[in-house]
């Protein structure tokens, strides 16, 4: 049975994980308690939407809830969070009735993070406060080396809770806080109908920061579920992660559930049932930062366009025109984002290609040339070396058409996937494809991006003039998968577009960012797809490690993630 897993590949800013809990909740039915649910709300220009909620805990005032929420935080920013609180009713939309809403609270992810551990008074409307209502939100910084842990547990012999049926276990792992306040890390599914002595089997995954933490001691809950929220206490049993590590050699690490109650009471008292740690298995997910500083080079290549709809370069209408005083845009968005990825090449040589015009010496249609007009080698000195290229080439050529862009993709494709035979994370490329215009080549493209999501490449693209970019907008895979003609789904979203007219008043910093912030994830996705470590080879990277038939003297060292 699975769980959510809770670790994946981080992203390059800093990420932090919120863990919600409640206390002395208004009590909104008449027969029974509340179902609470939290909302976490986001402010973006001035308006509040939905960023995530929590899951609905049945009959409870106090709730404790497993969902974890993740913020990317800004040092620069004062990012606004409005936690709201309601009385769940079965399928009924939340915020349809006043009498719903339990409670909420406004404040920054900077307090959250400065406190810790916020703890705040719930207020209803007009300022008024829900009684003695409160929420406490914990907040942990997640690191660029995380990773998580998968456990694998199985039970026997619980005791069966339920008078007319078997009992529906459920295992909650709180952590022991360092002020002996308990923190829930997880809550596995439920099992239905368990039947002893057969064996239950739990495998969830927890990031490795929280169970890292469990390093002192973490309590573990058995419960027999119940659909009314009303759960029957089975047992507990006390655990540390070095506890959990001891797994080896085919053995297995086991508690006995134990009630304190029946402990009291009966004699002959010897458990509830037996846990038991079958299997323990490692996975570390590196950051971008881990490939480039393990040597991963960056290869950075332009694609311009050079279609007749661009206007006759030596007009000053024309988008090619060179103006001594002010670079036009193709040259603002060339070097806003060339001069970032120059930082990751060692060698600081780039590719320079053009599309679009009759070239020397037949002057016939090219969609694929060297604007230095040197087919053997297409790289340019540095960013300024493709300036001067991009400069020496207008006179040279024919401005035509069509706007064929598949040529070029295909290409840089080709030349990424001789990397992928390397098999290591040596070289990761960048495409940015500067267009005036809707592509001709619609199915083509597609068809080569899809193609292209295989290799370690990401493509940039950057809408030039004031056409209508709307159609291109398909080949940013943001507002859904990008799929080629034949229906067949790209592996990763690799295409990030954006027309250059919404950044004219804005710093070149401002393209770059935006054109470049989902590249270090599309990095991470890929190594991580093929399992390829940074360089060099970390001999704990195997994905996933098991620890199951690992001797305990050569288990790998983990400690609190930073």
């Amino acid at each position: 049975l699975s769980g959510a897993a809770l670790g994946g590949p981080v992203a390059c800013v800093s990420k932090v994980e919120l863990r919600v809990a409640c206390k002395a909740l208004l009590d909104r039915d008449t027969l029974n308690k509340s179902d609470p649910c939290v909302i976490l709300m986001v402010q973006n220009q001035g308006q509040w939407t939905e960023l995530d909620r929590t899951e609905v805990i049945k009959s409870n005032l106090h709730p404790v809830f497993a969902k974890v929420f993740t913020l990317d935080y800004y040092f620069e920013e004062a990012q606004k969070l409005r936690f709201e609180v309601y009385d769940i009713h079965g399928t009924h939309s939340i915020g349809t009735r006043d009498d719903d809403f339990l409670g909420g609270v406004e404040c920054t992810l900077g307090q959250i993070v400065a406190q810790k551990k916020m703890v705040k008074p719930l207020f209803l409307k007009y300022a008024k406060y829900a009684g003695k209502s409160t929420i406490t939100v914990h907040a942990e910084e997640i690191s660029g080396n995380n990773g998580y842990v998968e456990l694998f547990f199985c039970a026997k012999k619980l005791d069966d809770k339920d008078l007319f049926s078997k009992s529906d276990p459920f295992l909650e792992i709180y952590r022991i806080n360092d002020d002996g306040t308990e923190q829930l890390v997880h809550r596995t599914e439920v099992i239905d109908t368990f039947i002893s002595p057969l064996s239950i089997y739990l495998s969830f995954s927890m990031c490795e920061a929280s169970v890292c933490h469990c390093v002192v001691v973490s309590q573990c809950l058995v419960w027999d579920y119940d659909s009314r929220g009303k759960h029957d206490f089975i047992g507990e049993f006390y655990a540390t992660f070095r506890e959990m590590q001891k797994i080896g050699s085919g053995s297995k690490v086991t508690w006995d559930c134990m009630n304190p109650k029946y402990k009291l009471k009966k004699k002959n008292y010897k458990n509830s049932g037996v846990v038991i740690l079958s299997d323990l298995k490692l996975h570390r997910v590196y950051s971008f930062l881990d490939y480039i500083m393990g040597g991963c080079q960056i290869h950075f290549t332009v694609a311009i366009d050079f279609t007749a709809s661009n206007g006759d370069p030596r007009n000053s209408c024309s988008l090619h025109y060179i103006n001594p005083y002010q670079p036009n845009e193709y040259l603002k968005a060339l070097i806003a984002v060339g001069e970032i990825c120059q930082d990751y090449d060692s060698d600081k040589r780039f590719s320079a290609l053009g599309f679009g015009a009759r070239i020397p010496p037949n002057y016939e249609v090219s969609h694929d040339f060297a604007i230095n007009f040197n087919p053997e080698d297409d790289e340019c000195e540095e960013i300024q070396g493709v300036v001067e290229a991009y400069q020496n080439c207008l006179p040279k050529i024919q401005l035509y058409g069509p706007t064929n862009v598949s040529p070029i993709i295909s290409r840089i494709a080709k030349l990424s996937a001789g990397e992928e035979t390397i098999k290591d994370a040596s070289r990761y490329h960048i495409l940015l494809i500067l267009t005036d215009g809707v592509v001709t080549d619609m199915a083509d493209t597609r068809e080569a991006i899809v193609r292209a999501s295989y290799q370690p490449l990401s493509i940039i693209i950057v809408g030039v003039g004031n056409a209508d970019f709307t159609d291109m907008q398909i080949l940013d895979g943001d507002d859904g998968v990008l799929r080629s003609p034949k229906g067949e789904p790209v592996l990763r979203d690799i295409v990030q577009f954006v027309p250059f007219r919404d950044f004219k008043t804005a710093s070149p910093a401002a393209l770059a960012k935006c054109v470049l912030a989902e590249v270090p994830n599309q990095v991470v996705e890929y190594y991580s797809h093929k399992a390829i470590c940074p360089m060099p080879p970390v001999p704990s990277c195997d994905s996933p490690t098991s620890l199951a038939n690992t001797p305990t003297e050569s288990l790998p060292a983990v400690g609190p993630t930073a």
